[in-house]
């Protein structure tokens, strides 16, 4: 049964990420209903100018800080620390990604925010961990892609090693960081205690390499590009019909009988050489000529729609656009409409998990630069106007000027 509750209402996060990995994975407890309070400085998160823009606006950054608040802190500042240290006290979780060593010498690092709030859960997120001889090192995801082993096991046998196309390991650190905060949290609910949470680009884009990683640690050979296709199983992969191309799974005997029986080809089902799932990626070449073969003389749609009558997992090659806009997408709710008067007609995604006993996730824009610096020391270190100003002067915001009236008068007490 439904309920009006979220699964993490009442969860407070300092959000100090910028970019992806670790935006994303404060978006997705953002969704849940975490209240998320992105510390930005004064020129605010890189992503904001990232194109491509709609009306002024960062596509990217809006995806990624949906549902947050934006808290301005010129963190090079005595008096934006001493800030963040009593935010600290009031709030469940910290997130950074910073290069290591850069929250302490910044002065909130863990152990520091920990005296003040020892049930802080403190998670850091960078290219290759706290940890290491490249720990030092700054990472993007095409550099994680190319050292995880991701990039030389995609692509074409006879080609170069290929970048995915999509900022995998980004969004796979965002990804176990979401994971690893909730399990933290769990523990300290248990224990009392907080503890310094150490995610890594490198190692969980790893983690991520499943296949190839099994496929290693069994054999000690190293996944090698195969193209369009799975690289242990066959027939699994993109296959060429009349007027494109098509997706093919087949992972058993049974499923590649009905192959060749919907190819109307079933000698091929008591073949010698396609008899088990080992031989038949072996022999993929030789698969590969038949099916195509047969689906060239047929259109896309004609191809699924006979696989699928026959119980043969297959599917059209969609793009993007397709996929949001289907019915499918639709039917599940992966974008949700948003009110922004700077973006007419918003949709955003949410995350993709379905709780049957909480209420919708929650769906609001992202925040404009320093848009609750004022509502956010208000309403949890009690700062009036007078000392707004006060900060203001000592340059705790930084030189982009934080108004100090409210957007939010009723929030903001006049003592200080």
């Amino acid at each position: 049964m439904a309920s009006d509750s979220r699964p993490l209402d009442g969860i407070r996060i300092l959000d100090f990420t910028r970019v992806l990995a670790g935006p994303l994975s404060t978006a997705l407890l953002a969704d849940l209903g975490a209240e998320v309070i992105k510390v930005e400085p004064p020129q605010g998160d890189d992503y904001r100018a990232i194109g491509p823009m709609r009306n002024g606006e960062s596509a990217l950054f809006t995806v990624m800080n949906r549902n947050k608040k934006s808290l301005v802190l010129d963190l090079k500042s005595p008096e934006a620390v001493r800030l963040v240290h009593r935010l600290a006290e009031s709030v469940d979780v910290v997130v950074e990604n910073f290069r290591p060593g850069v929250a302490e010498r910044l002065g909130i690092g863990p152990e520091t925010l920990a005296r003040a709030n020892p049930r802080l859960v403190y998670v850091s997120v960078s290219g290759f961990g706290q940890t290491g001889p490249l720990a030092h090192r700054p990472a993007y995801d095409i550099i994680v892609q190319a050292m995880s082993g991701l990039m030389e096991a995609t692509g074409d046998p006879a080609g170069p090693p290929t970048l995915v196309g999509e900022a995998v390991s980004d969004v796979v650190a965002g990804l176990f960081a979401s994971w690893a905060t909730l399990a933290a949290l769990l523990q300290t609910q248990r224990t009392g205690r907080g503890q310094h949470v150490d995610v890594a680009m490198f190692d969980t884009t790893l983690s991520f390499l499943a296949t190839s990683m099994a496929r290693y640690l069994f054999t000690g050979q190293p996944a090698r590009r195969v193209g369009n296709r799975h690289p242990l199983s066959a027939p699994f992969g993109v296959y060429r019909a009349q007027d494109g191309h098509f997706a093919l799974a087949v992972l058993n005997k049974k499923l590649f009988d009905a192959l060749a029986t919907a190819m109307a080809l079933p000698g091929l089902a008591h073949d010698p050489r396609f008899t088990t799932d080992e031989l038949r990626s072996g022999q993929e070449p030789a698969l590969r000529e038949a099916i195509e073969g047969w689906a060239g003389a047929h259109p896309v749609v004609e191809v699924v729609r006979r696989l699928e009558a026959a119980g043969v997992p297959a599917a059209p090659i969609w793009n993007i656009a397709q996929a949001l806009d289907s019915p499918q997408a639709q039917a599940r709710e992966l974008l949700r409409p948003v009110a922004d008067d700077r973006l007419p007609g918003l949709r955003l995604p949410t995350q993709p998990v379905r709780f049957n006993g909480a209420a919708p996730n929650h769906a609001g824009r992202a925040p404009a630069l320093g848009e609750h610096t004022n509502e956010l020391l208000a309403s949890l270190l009690g700062c009036g106007l007078d000392k707004l100003a006060e900060l203001r002067d000592a340059g705790a915001f930084g030189a982009v000027t934080v108004p100090v009236l409210p957007a939010h008068p009723p929030t903001l007490k006049e003592t200080t």
